[in-house]
């Protein structure tokens, strides 16, 4: 039985990642869809999604710093405001430019709203943490997902629907609108979290669900977190298996909006009901992890998840008809499952316990750098040889990582 003190955060913790997950089905999912069907380069493509990137890579850990500062509730909800009001001007934009004025305006907007993103992303931890006791936190974060999962599917698949039945460009309109909307309603539910507990640390963050304790070590503040002594450690080479797991995930991302709209022809339609399966079978994936983890362990779990996601590019590159597409959907969401439930506690595990903070700061670099770089050179050497020949080459490099992280890892 949840205690009764905590109670109001849980239901607005769930009702805030239900919101968050319409926005993210629809608005999110739907924006590289939008920027292709309206002539967007792979560059172009590629930019939109290295934005979040570039502002991370500089402002993560200043971030941090800044938010052990401020009162945590406050600072939570007001950079949500200050960012997610960027979803807002998405929606004029076809009334105020033409194409390439639109293309050019979301890539500013989406560059201005990753700063108070940034802190977002950041301070949502340390929220998390004082706003929800240790012991109830694993069933918190799992209804989490599992709410974010069903809504997102939902929310995919009513915007594909809703896309193929509204004029262009004024369904995409509509759908910005929904997806500004849960934005505002999950920021509104972020403003009613309060801290429960007193804070004894700050998080700094990493992809997946890790909490980790954010301790000024030394006079220099944030940049005390930049230890270069960790790369002669053996994390040096978790480090290095991990940039190539993520270049080869990211390199290859902005090529599959311009291939199925450009080259396979599918509808919104389509691409929401293969979203919707991908998502499906992620959350169905996520049920055996506890299984699969206990038999192979993280590391290998990790490995031969990586590798498992080199069918969705090497598929994808040979693919013709929405039933291709659903398919492969369905296989690439079985592999990300097992990724992305075992490579955080795999990451973890290769981390002193007394040491975190430092070793993840340097993780987050190696992150945002694969994302930046990867957003922009795939794009650039799909220009030279081809998206079908890029798709192919990305999915063997996923599986030349998922193998580094088997023998190396």
């Amino acid at each position: 039985m949840v205690p009764r003190e905590y109670q109001r955060n849980f239901i607005h913790l769930y009702f805030d990642m239900a919101w968050f997950g319409i926005l993210t089905g629809s608005a999110i999912n739907f924006l590289n869809i939008y920027a292709a069907r309206i002539g967007a380069s792979g560059f172009q493509i590629g930019l939109l999604g290295a934005m979040p990137a570039v502002v991370s890579l500089f402002l993560s850990l200043p971030a941090g710093y800044w938010l052990q500062k401020q009162p945590v509730s406050k600072a939570v909800f007001w950079t949500a405001v200050l960012s997610r009001l960027g979803y807002f001007l998405w929606i004029p934009l076809p009334w105020l430019f033409g194409n390439q004025g639109q293309l050019w305006a979301l890539t500013l907007i989406t560059l201005v709203m990753g700063i108070p993103m940034c802190g977002l992303s950041v301070g949502f931890n340390a929220l998390f943490a004082a706003a929800v006791p240790v012991e109830w936190r694993a069933s918190v974060v799992g209804i989490r997902n599992v709410v974010q999962a069903l809504t997102f599917i939902a929310s995919s698949l009513g915007t594909g629907y809703l896309l193929d039945r509204l004029p262009f460009p004024s369904g995409y309109q509509v759908i910005f609108v929904i997806g500004a909307l849960s934005a505002a309603m999950s920021t509104l539910h972020l403003y009613f979290i309060r801290p429960k507990i007193t804070p004894t640390a700050l998080t700094i963050p990493v992809q997946g669900n890790i909490q980790v304790p954010e301790k000024v070590r030394n006079r220099f503040g944030w940049l005390g977190s930049l230890r270069l002594d960790i790369w002669r450690t053996p994390f040096r080479k978790i480090l290095l298996v991990l940039f190539g797991f993520h270049l080869s995930q990211y390199i290859v991302f902005p090529l599959f909006s311009l291939f199925t709209v450009n080259v396979i022809h599918l509808t919104d339609a389509n691409i929401g009901l293969g979203t919707a399966l991908f998502y499906l079978t992620v959350l169905l994936g996520s049920t055996q992890l506890s299984r699969l983890e206990h038999m192979v362990g993280h590391h290998k779990l990790t490995g031969w998840g990586v590798v498992g996601m080199c069918i969705y590019p090497l598929a994808m590159s040979i693919s013709h008809t929405p039933l291709h597409y659903y398919l492969l959907s369905i296989a690439g969401g079985f592999a990300w499952a097992m990724v992305a439930g075992a490579y955080a506690n795999y990451l973890l595990e290769k981390i002193p316990d007394d040491d975190r903070p430092s070793h993840l700061a340097w993780y987050n670099i190696i992150l945002n750098g694969a994302v930046l770089l990867g957003s922009l050179a795939g794009p650039l050497l799909a220009g030279f040889i081809g998206i079908g020949v890029a798709l192919f080459v990305f999915g063997l490099m996923r599986l030349l990582a998922g193998i580094a992280i088997l023998k190396w890892g």
